[in-house]
């Protein structure tokens, strides 16, 4: 194409894109407004820790080690996964060259079946197997897979990649949920914590664009390999609970 012509047609791909994205900013307007709005009843609370008089001495959130841990986690896996999904054409495209873009989007969804497919099994084997060794198990996948991806060439490594949909399938509620154990009259504020840690998603991404921009997109998805290596820890032995500099 000339440089006119893809320029036009450029354009004409963001135009058919901003029409969807200015009405779901304005469902979010919209809802914002309600809920700001709305009178919404304070929730009660009977636990007796609650009480003013007692809250001095009981131990800040910071100090459950593992529920950090688990911030970071969630900040890396959350990263890992949207940062995969986002360029699985890219590198499709990279790895085994001329594929066409639509045949490359091909394997995007058989990665995102495959997290489907994971959260379906591992809901009923999670009855069966502990939840940091089921972490753990899919944490190594996912490092081995994405060690293959970033190590070898064509399809072998598009496959791997596919692979990581599955692995990911797993993570964000066991993390969430091994994060929260025994946290008390703090597992309300800890899940605020692990949510707003999906921020992630946005900054993982741009990374691994900053680094594919000036090396490759194979080299890349070095920066997932990483993340999993930290959930691999976290479910190793992040999770354990500890208190620090808690008073009796």
């Amino acid at each position: 194409m000339s440089p006119a012509a893809l320029e036009a047609y450029r354009t004409m791909e963001a135009g058919m894109l901003r029409g969807p994205y200015l009405v779901i900013a304005g469902i979010f307007l919209v809802m914002a407004a309600i809920f700001w709005r709305a009178h919404l009843p304070e929730e009660g609370s009977a636990d007796p820790l609650d009480s003013p008089q007692i809250e001095t001495r009981l131990p800040s959130i910071w100090s459950h080690t593992h529920l950090v841990r688990g911030v970071v986690a969630q900040f890396l896996y959350v990263g890992a996964q949207v940062g995969v999904a986002s360029f699985v054409i890219r590198f499709t495209q990279r790895t085994m060259p001329g594929t066409p873009e639509k045949i490359a989007a091909q394997y995007l969804t058989f990665h995102l079946f495959g997290f489907m497919l994971g959260r379906v099994l591992t809901a009923g084997a999670l009855k069966y197997v502990r939840a940091p060794v089921m972490l753990a198990m899919f944490a190594g996948g996912a490092l081995v897979a994405s060690s293959v991806a970033v190590a070898a060439t064509g399809a072998a490594a598009v496959w791997m990649v596919v692979a990581l949909g599955f692995f990911h399938s797993l993570m964000f509620p066991t993390i969430f949920a091994l994060s929260l154990e025994g946290l008390g009259r703090h597992t309300k504020l800890g899940a605020s914590l692990l949510v707003m840690s999906i921020v992630g998603g946005a900054i993982v991404p741009a990374v691994m664009g900053w680094i594919s921009d000036r090396s490759s997109i194979q080299t890349a998805f070095a920066v997932p390999l990483v993340c999993y290596g930290y959930v691999l820890y976290f479910a190793m032995r992040g999770h354990l609970s500890k208190l620090v500099g808690a008073t009796p």
